[in-house]
């Protein structure tokens, strides 16, 4: 039978709830154990697919087709599970389950309430991810701050597995602040509020770890155990990173936070081997060289919003290459508006357009590509990132000068990228999502990246490329090297006379890990690197 870790936060947002469960997560693999992880989201929405990047970062795309928070992101890199539409849940998914049962008749004419059939839907999606995968521990993550109205079911469903299962069954971890004021001062009492918030919900934490900026003496540490009821010993702290939050697992185990875990849950004598990390880490700070990429989108005054792609050249640089990485992010509406857009490309090694929607900066999007193309610079677009590279091979070599996505213009004469259901061609469906075969072209560059013809890779479009135009793009020098193996839909760009200028309409970096990075993005790092040494 799986046990169980509820990890909470609070005081406010973005402490790192989901990097902290995950580097549990690391950890508790490192010793040997079988875990999974669940994101329980407040929001009502069913799954993440139609929030905005703005409000919620990225969109995760599971192997099976779910849109998730981008937190399963961080399940995904830091352990080696395989996220499903299982590992997420949302409050509106949850309410949807139960309202079917009662259209049903499942609920047999009882009144339909929060209390039980809410949170007894909770619980049965806990229990049911620990019962299908057999792990050890399932890590649950519960969105929002305690406090919040949102987070109401999640707490009772929490307290109710803790309080039937036993605390060695299910442990609670709750994340909370320890800022900093004027004078350098540490402040613990927000950590003691936050605590005596969950205490009021009925869940006593079993384990602390608190957000500082730097490190918390054994003072502090003592008196927050002290005033929030839980052992000394059981008072971890996450202080800021220095370069990369893959240097939390060597912290947290260096201050004993599995240890204690373990010993909490009754799981016997450990030792975890964090080699893989200490390793990660000691290039990480002894890099070779610098590589600097140019980062062209529409939210990348956003962090969150291009995360995965971010993480997956990280970890190419570092991994693959020994080398450091420089992101250079640009704005692609105020490169469209500018009279000199070639002064945002000085001193890349190469660029990156990744995925995203909407007309908005699509003429810079459009000038990074010409840039990228006929200056040599090792390119790399997915998504719409590779549409792009059809549009403006349409429009500057073909001299179609209304060619377009009927995603912007409906009336163009030359659609280069639509629908499915547009095309004159036979095809599957019109949204695809998660992973489905690729079959890639032998003789291609791409070929020579993954060495074999089939793969797979999850994706999450819409639009694709019209394969009525197929010679003359080719004709053009813009070859295709990959197609679906289902419909037969076009899956990669080239440009032949360029160093390295690829185009993918999936999603590799949803697949990348930190240890293993991504094939296709450590061949775009080699080539950008190729670029430095010229």
């Amino acid at each position: 039978m799986s046990k169980f870790i509820l990890v909470t936060s609070g005081v406010c947002s973005s402490l790192g709830k989901g990097v902290a469960a995950s580097t549990i997560g690391s950890l508790l693999e490192c010793s040997g154990l079988k875990i999974t992880m669940l994101k329980c989201d407040p929001y009502i929405n069913v799954d993440a697919g139609n929030i905005s990047p703005y409000q919620h970062g990225e969109v995760y795309v599971t192997e099976d087709g779910a849109e998730t928070d981008l937190d399963l992101g961080n399940f995904s890199r830091f352990t080696s599970i395989n996220i499903t539409n299982k590992n997420c849940i949302s409050i509106g998914r949850v309410y949807e389950n139960v309202i079917k049962n009662e259209r049903a008749g499942r609920y047999n004419g009882r009144t339909v309430q929060v209390i039980p059939h809410i949170t007894d839907e909770i619980k049965r999606c806990i229990r049911h991810l620990g019962t299908s995968t057999g792990a050890d521990v399932v890590i649950v993550e519960i969105g929002g701050t305690v406090g919040d109205i949102e987070a109401v079911p999640y707490l009772e469903a929490a307290r109710q597995l803790i309080r039937e299962m036993g605390h060695t069954d299910a442990i609670s971890v709750h994340l909370t602040l320890i800022p900093v004021i004027t004078g350098g001062e540490l402040k613990s009492k927000p950590t003691q509020h936050s605590v005596k918030q969950l205490q009021e919900v009925g869940i006593q934490p079993d384990i602390l770890i608190c957000r500082c900026s730097g490190e918390v003496d054994e003072g502090i540490k003592k008196k927050i155990a002290s005033f929030c009821n839980v052992s000394q010993g059981s008072v971890f702290v996450s202080p800021d990173i220095e370069k990369s939050v893959y240097e939390l697992p060597v912290k947290f185990h260096a201050q004993g936070l599995d240890s204690r875990v373990l010993e909490k849950m009754d799981l016997g004598n450990r030792t975890a081997d964090i080699r893989q990390w200490t390793d990660f880490l000691s290039k990480l700070n002894n890099p070779t060289k610098d590589v600097t990429i140019g980062m062209v989108g529409k939210k990348d005054h956003l962090d969150n919003c291009y995360k995965s792609v971010t993480e997956s050249l990280f970890h190419a640089a570092v991994t693959a290459h020994n080398a450091n990485l420089i992101i250079k992010k640009i704005d692609a509406e105020t490169l469209e508006n500018d009279s000199e857009p070639d002064r945002y490309f000085d001193g890349l090694d190469g660029i990156v357009i990744p995925g995203s929607y909407g007309q908005r900066g699509f003429m810079g999007l459009l000038k990074t590509v010409q840039y990228a193309r006929e200056n040599k610079i090792p390119f790399l677009g997915i998504d719409l990132g590779m549409q792009l590279m059809a549009i403006e091979t349409a429009r500057t070599l073909c001299q179609w000068e209304d060619a377009d996505t009927t995603e912007f213009i409906q009336n163009s004469e030359h659609p280069v990228i639509s629908l499915p259901e547009e095309q004159s061609l036979p095809s599957e469906s019109v949204m695809k999502l998660g992973a489905s075969s690729v079959t890639v072209v032998e003789g291609t560059r791409l070929y020579s990246i993954y060495n074999r013809t089939d793969i797979t890779e999850r994706h999450r479009s819409k639009y694709t490329f019209d394969r009525r135009y197929e010679k003359q793009m080719t004709d053009m020098g813009l070859i295709t090297s990959a197609k679906s193996s289902g419909d037969g839909q076009t899956e990669a760009f080239e440009w032949k006379e360029h160093p390295w200028g690829i185009g993918v309409q999936y999603h590799p970096e949803f697949v990348s890990r930190p240890i293993e990075p991504h094939p296709l993005f450590v061949s775009f790092i080699q080539a950008a690197l190729g670029r430095t040494a010229e």
